[in-house]
């Protein structure tokens, strides 16, 4: 029988397919926006929690993640092989079940619940927000090979991405005025809501506007065998494999120097946005309403960076966009730390006298207007947007073209596996970089508060918010930075790597020429002879199921 999902080989992607893909970051970077932005600060000022549980309940659980990011990438490659994953899809099976279960994000968002609720509510939704991410990640790397067009989807996702921080960080400010007032957790819960039930939507949109990588023949000789052929034995074995396949991806070079400059930009982000809501209101002295508003300044500053990196990132590769962003995001971060320490006089009075209009600073007809203070609310705030939205967008242009170099080096399409790797590391950092922001606001002595409470913090706890802000990410911009000293993968060298797997594909040994065999070799950091399989112990195979002997054990 054969399978029923099969597509053309070379469909080509339409901007509906690009923009479809793309609305999936609604979820993926919108739900981080609210996360990152505001769950910390809606834990601790609302709550009841001090630094320490709000840091505990966003890092624990990407400690069960160790499972579960590398189990459902693997289990989402490997589907391929079975009838559900012939029926409905290897991957849009999993995003199929979150559908009906997204809009429970707003559960997180209630107050007057214990430490363990809030645990186990972040949990769950966590899990979901896994079973979504990681198959849709694989979607652009399977739909095209070609360099612009995913350097195409990689923006189409950023662009959404960028647009949901926007709103995101605006919905409060939007809410405030009908449920309670500036300072009142409904505004929080209100917003958890909007987004869950957009991030149904956007998922249905994704499920309707993407396909996966069709079968080759090769695969198809296999699948005549396989059909429905699940073994016990082999579905026993799926731990095994899969952390097999977790720590291979570590083999490849181009991906141990991706993982570094990926964790550089985005840890820079996450200690950032930890700190930035404290820093608001300890050191501009602002409330939630000033938070939302710089907030929204930011992403819209990011949404024009990703605009523009798009292009630098198709002319020229990513690692000069790379640099240039954390050029930008550090100088954004050394402004504030020189506010910090010059502290200029007047200005706490004129941003109060500003209240809910922080625009007003600029309009020259307006009694607000202060050149003095525009610049300090919006400068730095304008310059870490632009630097953050291009560093948010390089890693995931990168990301679609990896599987290609793995392709090379072990014969096999294992787009799940690697999405499951970046996520993991990702969120095991992220965790990580929370609880140790949480854990040195705290110990700076920074005094929880409840709502509409007025707490005067100590000059040490607000010393430690701004170093915490300032100085951790320049210390992951500098690591990312060295990482991209040598990243050879752009244009030219992608064109070569996808000629190269061709002929591998077609029994080469060899490489076409000298300078050919130079660049796979330093993308993969394997010798031209140990490529395909040949030295890697990956070649490629069908986990669930198992090929009768006389079935070729070769890629699709």
């Amino acid at each position: 029988m054969q399978p029923q999902n099969l597509h053309p080989a070379a469909r080509q992607p339409s901007w509906i397919n690009y923009w479809g893909w793309g609305s999936g970051d609604m979820l993926g970077a919108g739900a981080q926006a609210v996360i990152t932005g505001w769950l910390f600060y809606f834990f601790t000022t609302f709550c009841g929690l001090s630094a320490v549980d709000a840091g505990l309940i966003l890092g624990l659980p990407r400690l069960l993640e160790a499972i579960t990011c590398p189990l459902i990438g693997y289990v989402s490659d490997n589907l391929r092989h079975t009838w559900v994953g012939r029926k409905i899809g290897r991957r849009k099976l999993f995003l199929l079940i979150t559908i009906p279960l997204l809009p429970s994000f707003a559960l997180i968002f209630r107050t007057g619940h214990t430490f363990t609720y809030y645990l186990l509510a972040f949990i769950f939704f966590e899990l979901l927000y896994t079973m979504f991410l990681i198959p849709w990640e694989t979607l652009a790397a399977e739909m095209t090979k070609d360099y612009k067009e995913k350097a195409r989807f990689a923006g189409a996702r950023m662009i959404v991405a960028q647009s949901s921080a926007i709103l995101a960080s605006y919905l409060p400010t939007l809410l405030i005025s009908q449920f309670g007032g500036k300072d009142s957790p409904d505004t929080f819960f209100w917003m958890a809501a909007i987004f869950g039930g957009i991030f149904s939507l956007v998922v249905l949109i994704v499920v309707l506007t993407t396909w996966e990588r069709p079968y080759g023949p090769r695969e198809q000789a296999v699948l005549s065998q396989t059909y429905g052929g699940f073994r016990l034995r082999a579905a026993l074995l799926i731990p095994v494999r899969m952390f097999r396949d977790l720590f291979s991806t570590l083999k490849i070079r181009a991906f141990r120097q991706h993982l570094s400059i990926y964790l550089g930009g985005y840890l820079s982000q996450d200690i950032f946005n930890s700190a930035f809501p404290f820093f608001v209101a300890t050191v501009l002295m602002g409330a939630t309403l000033a938070i939302s508003q710089l907030m929204t300044v930011m992403y819209v500053a990011q949404l024009v960076s990703v605009m523009v990196a798009i292009q630098i990132v198709i002319r020229t590769g990513p690692v000069l966009a790379y640099r240039l962003a954390g050029a930008l995001f550090g100088a954004a971060l050394l402004l504030y730390l020189a506010f910090y320490l010059a502290r200029p006089e007047g200005f706490a009075e004129r941003f109060a006298a500003l209240g809910a209009h922080l625009f007003g600073a600029l309009n020259p007809a307006g009694p607000g207007f202060s050149p003095g203070l525009a610049f300090w609310l919006f400068v730095p705030i304008v310059l870490a947007g632009l630097g953050r939205g291009t560093l948010n967008f390089v890693p995931w242009s990168v990301y679609n073209y990896l599987p290609d170099v793995d392709e090379a080096v072990t014969g096999q399409r294992r787009e799940g596996i690697f999405a499951g790797v970046m996520t993991l590391v990702r969120k095991l950092a992220q965790s990580a970089a929370i609880m140790a922001s949480g854990w040195i606001i705290d110990l700076g002595g920074y005094v929880k508060t409840q709502p509409g409470e007025v707490v005067v913090q100590t000059p040490a706890a607000i010393q430690t918010v701004t170093l915490l802000m300032v100085g951790g990410p320049l210390l992951m911009l500098l690591l990312g930075a060295l990482a991209s000293w040598k990243f050879r993968l752009n244009a030219s060298t992608h064109a070569v790597l996808v000629h190269e797997v061709e002929r591998l594909r077609n029994g080469a040994t060899e490489a076409e020429t000298p300078e050919n065999r130079r660049i796979v070799e330093d993308l993969t950091g394997w010798p031209y002879d140990r490529l395909w399989g040949r030295g890697s112990g990956h070649a490629a195979d069908s986990t669930l199921h198992t090929p009768s002997p006389a079935t070729p054990r070769t890629p699709s």
